[in-house]
């Protein structure tokens, strides 16, 4: 079971990194959170390939619910820990300037919007907030790993709900 969880949740983590960082690449992409989310969908549907490998492979095309969640759930914590390792280091390649820069983008907005000033003071007390709690690692490795797993509970529910049924993607039978 470990190593189907550490596979597949390797190449779910693989996948969301690699997804995250293109939208870098691609104008106005990275702002968009629903473009996240949908990357993060695509990479952690390793998690239905993950549990029926397991149930097809070692437990001969049956599992139950608790055991399917459990190999989805170990595979989320994986894709998680490796989303975590990745966006740490892009930070530390890019000197800590992403919370400078979402920062300066949330106040354009507020002035984009013709936030009063006392709107606009508020924000920059938050923002100013922000940028302390962000600058610590205690409070921006959970808030990162916070992104990317409730997304992967999710999908390991879904996929333990569908597997446990054994006719749901039957194995193959062996060619003779």
């Amino acid at each position: 079971m470990t190593r189907i969880i550490l596979i597949y949740g390797l190449i779910s983590g693989a996948v969301v990194c690699a997804g995250i960082m293109l939208t870098f690449l691609l104008p106005n992409a990275h702002g968009s959170v629903w473009l996240g989310y949908l990357i993060m969908l695509v990479a952690l549907s390793s998690i239905l390939v993950g549990v029926k490998q397991y149930r097809d492979k070692e437990l001969g095309g049956v599992i139950g619910f608790g055991r399917a969640f459990l190999v989805g759930l170990g595979i989320a914590v994986v894709a998680g820990l490796a989303y975590v390792v990745v966006w740490e280091a892009y930070l530390a390649l890019t000197h800590y300037t992403f919370a400078d820069a979402y920062i300066n983008s949330v106040l354009a907005a507020k002035r984009a919007a013709h936030a009063s000033a006392a709107e606009y003071r508020k924000t920059v007390a938050e923002m100013n907030e922000f940028r302390v709690d962000y600058a610590n690692p205690l409070y921006r490795v959970p808030m990162t790993f916070s992104e990317i797993f409730p997304v992967g509970v999710l999908i390991a529910l879904v996929s333990a709900a569908l597997l446990r049924n054994s006719r749901f993607l039957p194995a193959r039978a062996k060619a003779a």
